[in-house]
């Protein structure tokens, strides 16, 4: 059996990201420029040569419109399994999803918590932070958020494992994936920041996930000198 490798894409850039607004469960398509990203992308991991076998992304519509670029680009749109799966999406932002960015992470959260910065929080205070301040009732506490996510990775991971390893295409949400990646390594980074396309690699083995690299550009730059 072969070892199990998670290529886990931020998907492309999208009408919310381009004007700042807070896009967890709330869904806007990827702009142009997002196209773009996402085509650079897929060419990049075609030329390096990666043999994707199975695929995987949330059920938003961005993440769904970003794997069907790359598939396309790779050719394996129809020729490998794919599936979405509800427990790798964003963030739910409750009351504040779809609100400009800077009024949930620069003023409010803050204020709660009376930092300079959002990025002063954990990820545990910041889910239990907007559950304080969501009117709608909507945003998840921190365990069953956290769980949810590991919980799909897991799943992901266990599934890929169970036909024959290899390595697996992802696309999730910026935030989800930071989650991800301090729940493996308490000692990765709050507030990652990461691009629109990148690519955080993980390996899963006897139950366990390690990271190679975390938001990998690399194969988007390839891919756009391929399109120059």
């Amino acid at each position: 059996m072969s070892k199990t490798r998670l290529y886990i894409v931020r998907h492309g850039k999208t009408m919310f990201n381009a004007i700042g607004r807070a896009q967890g469960w709330s869904d806007t398509p990827l702009t142009a420029e997002g196209e773009r990203g996402i085509r650079e992308l897929g060419l990049g991991l075609k030329d390096a040569g990666i043999n994707f076998k199975r695929a995987y992304s949330s059920d938003s519509g961005r993440t769904i419109q970003t794997m069907g670029i790359i598939l396309e680009e790779l050719g394996l749109r129809d020729k490998i399994p794919y599936r979405t799966d509800k427990r790798i999406r964003e963030w739910c932002f409750g009351s504040f999803d779809g609100a400009y960015d800077g009024e949930l992470f620069m003023g409010v959260m803050p204020r709660v918590f009376h930092v300079e910065h959002v990025h002063q929080l954990s990820y545990p205070e910041l889910a239990e932070g907007l559950v304080e301040v969501d009117t709608a009732g909507w945003a998840e506490s921190w365990p069953k958020l956290s769980g949810r996510i590991l919980d799909g990775f897991e799943s992901i991971a266990k599934e890929v494992e169970s036909s024959g390893g290899g390595n697996a295409l992802i696309v999730s949400h910026g935030m989800t994936i930071g989650t991800f990646a301090w729940l493996i390594d308490h000692a990765t980074p709050r507030g990652l920041g990461l691009h629109n396309g990148s690519v955080t690699v993980v390996d899963y083995e006897d139950g366990e996930f390690t990271i190679d690299r975390i938001g990998d550009m690399s194969y988007r730059e390839v891919g756009a000198k391929v399109m120059e």
